[in-house]
């Protein structure tokens, strides 16, 4: 596989994803206070939303990578 045919999979499962989930989550840690041998941190759980235009985008582009790899061929 080529790199072309590579990078348009990878368009069109991350855009089915996307429409899929509509979104990811993740965690990120906060370090608040050490003191002595008390450690005290917060976890804060964050949403990220993607588009419905992004996840569409992507699977168009991944489709015309396909379509241009084929015809070169």
């Amino acid at each position: 596989m080529d790199g072309n045919r590579i990078a348009a999979i990878v368009l069109i499962a991350a855009g089915i994803l996307g429409l899929v989930y509509g979104g990811f989550n993740y965690t990120s840690e906060t370090h608040q206070a050490d003191v002595g041998s008390l450690h005290l941190s917060v976890d804060e759980h964050k949403h990220v939303n993607v588009p419905v235009w992004a996840g569409v985008g992507a699977i168009v582009i991944g489709g015309l990578l396909l379509g241009v790899g084929r015809r070169r061929s």
